[in-house]
């Protein structure tokens, strides 16, 4: 595929099948990721990876954390919140670790972790992979980040879900370059 076709058409991908992205797949995934912008070399990102049972488990999470948060109470709700993680076969945790640096601060730091999931959707589309990037409320719970693993200095800020596209991706809404854009001139 062609970068700028890849940069101009990629869409989210949100109804996913089995299989997963192949070991292969994967490599390719994490290491388009590594190639985001990166002031100081800090990598100031990691991955989970969630698939199989540990999708269920990660529903009961989600869960856990909603009830407690007091946010919903509704059996509906919960099952949206349980049933979440096994939308696709595979779930990516990214996550930002943000560290004091002199050079770099944090919000720089999380625009590079953000770049990096976006490096994983565009190396997907690229290779026919569905994938789409969800968050909400529960990727921002302490109660998700402690049952995740996360380290004090780490914070959830995407779950990736991939798969095989369930149908052919739609096409991508064509929009208007100028409403974005403007000159200034001092």
């Amino acid at each position: 595929m062609e970068a700028l076709d890849l940069l101009l058409n990629r869409v989210s991908v949100p109804r996913l099948i089995e299989p997963a992205p192949d070991a292969a797949q994967r490599e390719i995934l994490f290491s388009a990721a590594l190639r985001a912008p990166d002031h100081g070399q800090l990598r100031p990102f990691r991955f989970l990876t969630v698939e199989g049972e540990a999708r269920q488990r990660m529903g009961l999470l989600l869960a856990d954390a909603l009830q407690q948060s007091g946010a919903a109470s509704d059996e509906k709700a919960l099952d949206k919140a349980r049933n979440g993680p096994l939308r696709a076969p595979l779930v990516v945790v990214v996550i930002a670790k943000l560290q004091d640096h002199h050079k770099v601060p944090k919000s720089e730091q999380l625009i590079t972790a953000g770049c990096a999931a976006h490096g994983v959707l565009l190396a997907a589309y690229s290779l026919g992979v569905g994938a789409v990037w969800r968050t909400g409320d529960l990727s921002y719970s302490a109660h998700v980040a402690k049952g995740l693993g996360l380290a004090e200095d780490e914070e959830v800020i995407a779950f990736l879900y991939l798969g095989t596209p369930q149908n052919p991706p739609r096409v991508a809404s064509k929009v208007d370059v100028v409403d974005f854009v403007s000159e200034w001139q001092g």
